[in-house]
C-alpha cells in the first residue's frame, strides 16, 4: 500500500523521550558546572585575614554537624579605573590576583580542614554577588562571612550587611 504510514513502535518512541531527557540534564549540567558532591554545602567567604578565618572556622564546624561540603569562596581584587585615569564614568578592572594560590596553599596544608570535604572557588567582582552567585550555584544551605572593621567598612557598607540584605539564603556572620 502505497503511502501509507505505519505507526512507530513504542519502544522507539520511549528511547527518543529518554534521549531528549539525557539532553535536557546534559545542558543542565553544563549550566552548572558545579561539583554534585557540594550540593547544599556551606559557602564561606575567605581572604585570609582574622574576620575571615573565624568566619571559616565557624563554617568548618557548620559543615561537620550538617555533613556536607565546604566551598571556600576567595573573591579577587577589582579597582576602578577612575583611581588610575581620573576616566568618567567609572570602569572596574579585574586585577590579577595570586592571593588565591597561596591560600590554596595554606589550605591544602592545614589540619584543621582534614574532616570535612572543602573545594576553594575563585571569582573576580564583586563580593556580595559572587558569594551569593556561588551559593545558588551549589544550592547552599549557608553563607557564612565574617564581619568587617575599619574605616573601609563603614565608608563603603559592610560585605556582611550588604549580603545579608540582598541574599537568597542564611547569611551566618561572625564577629
Amino acid at each position: 500500500m502505497a503511502g501509507h504510514e505505519f505507526p512507530e513502535p513504542a519502544s522507539r518512541k520511549r528511547k527518543q523521550v529518554a534521549d531528549s531527557a539525557a539532553d535536557l540534564r546534559a545542558v543542565e549540567e553544563a549550566r552548572h558546572p558545579c561539583d554534585p558532591a557540594f550540593r547544599h554545602g556551606v559557602v564561606v567567604g575567605f581572604d585570609g585575614s582574622t574576620s575571615s578565618e573565624r568566619a571559616l572556622a565557624y563554617a568548618i564546624g557548620m559543615a561537620k554537624r550538617s555533613g556536607s561540603g565546604l566551598i571556600i569562596v576567595h573573591v579577587a581584587n577589582r579597582l576602578p579605573t577612575t583611581v588610575w585615569a581620573g576616566c568618567e564614568p567609572p570602569v572596574f578592572v579585574d586585577v590579577p590576583d595570586h592571593r588565591t594560590e597561596v591560600l590554596g596553599l595554606e589550605l591544602a596544608c592545614a589540619d584543621y580542614l582534614a574532616e570535612v570535604p572543602w573545594i576553594l572557588v575563585e571569582r573576580g567582582g564583586d563580593i556580595c554577588h559572587e558569594l551569593e552567585e556561588v551559593g545558588r550555584e551549589y544550592s547552599a544551605d549557608a553563607i557564612v562571612v565574617g564581619s568587617t572593621h575599619g574605616i573601609v567598612g563603614r565608608i563603603f557598607g559592610s560585605v556582611a550587611g550588604r549580603l545579608a540584605k540582598r541574599a537568597q539564603r542564611p547569611v551566618v556572620v561572625i564577629p
